[in-house]
């Protein structure tokens, strides 16, 4: 059972991106956080790192280190490590994209359980979003994201390279699926209507 203190993350992450919201689509960030929250319960999250999920774009998009005491003063270390572990950035200006995604494809070869758990989670949720997204707007969309279609293609299948390459669960089943089902999008491509 989720005890108070997951509460109150909720309501610290929904404070920390109160004005932020998905790319383009208007959608008020929480819901990300909600779903990347409820994906890593459904697949077998502790507390500790249902919460993570709930705070995992806070050091990187909402404050850094000052971010970072917070949640390790508010959670604690393992929560602090877990989120830390999901932070591709924390620095501005973020180094360029294509550096930025290789380091982190490259850091969770070595990453724990927890990190790898709530990033697929979140990776997961993504690639949800992205397809949905496609199915709505098509090659517009790739206008949004700094990898454009290729480069945004290559890291979700990165993605689901690296989490094979240290174990096979279904999450990361479910992330291979929605990423296959991602690029057979994009080769054949809805129609949209005008």
């Amino acid at each position: 059972m989720l005890s108070k203190r997951f509460n109150e993350a909720l309501s610290f992450a929904a404070e920390l991106h109160a004005t932020q919201t998905r790319k383009g689509s208007g959608i008020p960030y929480i819901a990300h956080l909600l779903a990347v929250a409820s994906i890593a319960l459904e697949y077998g999250a502790n507390e500790d790192e249902a919460i993570a999920a709930l705070l995992h774009d806070a050091i990187e998009d909402q404050g850094g280190a000052i971010a970072r005491e917070q949640i390790r003063r508010r959670f604690g270390d393992t929560v602090t490590a877990i989120v830390e572990g999901c932070t591709d950035a924390d620095t501005l200006p973020k180094p360029p994209w294509r550096q930025r995604k290789e380091t982190y494809l490259a850091h969770l070869l070595s990453a724990s359980p927890s990190v790898r758990l709530v990033c697929a989670a979140d990776k997961l949720h993504n690639a949800r979003s992205i397809l949905n997204d496609y199915r709505q707007v098509g090659e517009d969309l790739w206008t949004r994201f700094k990898g454009g279609r290729d480069g945004t293609l290559w890291y979700y299948r990165s993605l689901v390279e690296t989490f094979k390459q240290i174990d096979s669960t279904p999450l990361i089943e479910d992330l291979a699926r929605v990423v296959d089902e991602l690029e057979t999008t994009c080769k054949n491509p809805v129609r949209l209507s005008s």
